[in-house]
């Protein structure tokens, strides 16, 4: 059996992502595979078997690795606030619209591997590859590590908690008052609950005129609205 080397090209495209992270970042990475897996947009499928090789599953645990760490970071920060505002200050952190900035801040969107010529994707695609990232980072050094960068490197360097504190994000109202001008029926629908107590999770999905457009989890059910709403606003909303 042969085994066929890499090219020259390929060991220097591997040397760049990684340099790119230690710049970023200030680690260095373990499992390379990971980042670069969590860079490839679904535009840039790379299919294996039949199998879409993309970063859709890591967003997915990303997502929920990122909202444990801010809603821990939250709590201890404003020990005297209730969960309507904690909820409401973690939905501005990571909501889809703030994720897109830090990735164009800290340099992330450069590293995305896509073919993407549509503008609904282009719009989405930075936060994805963001919270993609916080999963490779998470299964390469574990999550107390990630905790850290994300406490450190992005939290207490690239947020305003102050700003972000009075600033109106109102995605549900937006995504409404679009679909009253368009004429459009909207309904939010709890379509699965998961865990036990203190980890019990919503997932709401968003219709419009009966079609599923988004889906959003949280641990209550008006963030699993904002979240869904957001990603509704942004497939839908022209900017």
């Amino acid at each position: 059996m042969s085994f066929l080397k890499k090219s020259s090209s390929q060991t220097s495209s591997a040397k760049d992502l990684s340099r790119s992270i230690k710049n970023i970042f200030g680690f260095q990475t373990g499992n390379l595979h990971l980042y670069k897996l969590a860079f490839r947009h679904k535009s840039a499928n790379i299919d294996v078997n039949g199998i879409k090789i993309n970063n859709e599953r890591l967003e997915y645990l990303g997502d929920a690795i990122l909202g444990s760490v801010i809603a821990e970071y939250l709590f201890k920060k404003f020990p005297y606030k209730g969960e309507g505002f904690l909820t409401e200050m973690r939905s501005k952190i990571v909501c889809r619209s703030n994720l897109d900035k830090l990735s164009r801040k800290l340099g992330i969107d450069r590293l995305i591997e896509s073919s993407a010529d549509t503008k609904s994707a282009a719009k989405s695609m930075r936060g994805d590859a963001f919270e993609a990232f916080i999963a490779a980072l998470y299964l390469d050094k574990g999550y107390e590590y990630t905790r850290k960068i994300i406490i450190k490197r992005i939290v207490n360097i690239h947020i305003d908690i102050d700003a972000l504190e009075h600033l109106d994000t109102n995605f549900k109202s937006k995504l409404i008052e679009w679909a009253q001008k368009e004429k459009k029926d909207v309904d939010f629908r709890v379509i699965h609950e998961r865990g036990e107590k203190n980890h019990h999770q919503y997932e709401v999905e968003i219709y419009v005129d009966e079609k599923p457009i988004s889906r959003g989890i949280d641990f209550s059910i008006k963030g699993a609205e904002k979240i869904a709403a957001e990603k509704a606003c942004i497939a839908l909303i022209p900017e």
